[in-house]
């Protein structure tokens, strides 16, 4: 026995196709093509991921591992992101003089930062003499406390660094967290040489209206040492200095300054400490 199968039109019942079998001509042939999909369905799933997701299948041993390691790149970049954003909060902090807990008041104060930058004025070396400038570049060329820092302080705290004097002079502010002032002013004469306090990356130098030309060193272990008020600049940004490096000249620079004096600062995980805790100036 035949069968017919018409294709018609819905509106107008035109006959469009016709197909004429035997039943088991009809049988057999969607039998087969039902066999041909699951068989590319199945071949699909096992040529890709997603037989991860079948029961009873799983990726060898190779697209395992590598899987493996591209979780754990991504766990480690997540990582990296992580502490970036971290260091450039705290350095944001810094710059703004702003401080969470200190080691003298548990919930410091924060003091609003300003964010204009006018154009610094004119470099400080206008006015020198040619000795004043000979003398300049021969201190430059010189790192006459270059002693050896202790490889472990990262392990053992800050309290176990050996710190260079940025400069020698007399104190005319103390640390004050109460205050809010996270520095020691040392009043010098103008255009001392301003030597970096451990070795580390210059991470910031530029003109701040508030603070003159300013100086910021990334060290080891999460310090930051900050240098204010300078009359110049001699490193720049990336630059490696060494401990006892000459980076500026102490001046009286930026609306803040009252005279002739360097404003160091040394932050330590994002919180300031007192410097005299740990250097003689």
């Amino acid at each position: 026995m035949r069968y017919k199968v018409v294709v018609l039109q819905e509106e107008t019942f035109e006959e469009k196709a016709s197909f004429t079998g035997k039943l088991w001509y009809w049988i057999t042939g969607v039998s087969s093509a039902a066999v041909i999909v699951v068989m590319l369905t199945i071949a699909f799933i096992r040529a890709t991921p997603l037989r991860e997701y079948v029961a009873g299948m799983s990726l060898n041993g190779f697209e395992r591992s590598r899987l493996i390691e591209a979780y754990t790149r991504i766990d480690s970049m997540e990582q990296v992101a992580a502490a970036n954003t971290i260091y450039l909060d705290n350095l944001r902090q810094v710059i703004a003089g702003q401080a969470g807990e200190t080691l003298e008041q548990a919930g410091g104060q924060h003091i609003a930062g300003k964010t204009t930058n006018p154009a610094p004025p004119a470099v400080a070396d206008v006015g020198l003499s040619k000795d004043e400038l000979a003398l300049r570049q021969l201190v430059e060329s010189g790192a006459p406390y270059d002693l050896p820092e202790n490889p472990e302080a990262a392990h053992t705290g800050i309290s176990s660094y050996t710190f260079y004097s940025p400069i020698k002079g007399i104190i005319s502010s103390n640390f004050s967290a109460k205050e809010q002032h996270y520095a020691v002013d040392i009043a010098v004469k103008l255009n001392e040489p301003v030597r970096t306090t451990l070795s580390g990356n210059v991470v910031f130098a530029s003109y701040t209206p508030e603070t003159g030309y300013v100086v910021i060193v990334q060290h080891s272990n999460n310090l930051l040492s900050l240098y204010k008020h300078c009359a110049s600049i001699i490193k720049k940004v990336g630059s490696f200095v060494r401990g006892g490096e000459v980076i500026a000249f102490a001046g009286d620079t930026g609306e803040l300054s009252t005279g002739p004096h360097l404003h160091f600062e040394l932050w330590h995980n994002g919180n300031p400490v007192n410097p005299t805790d740990y250097i003689a100036f």
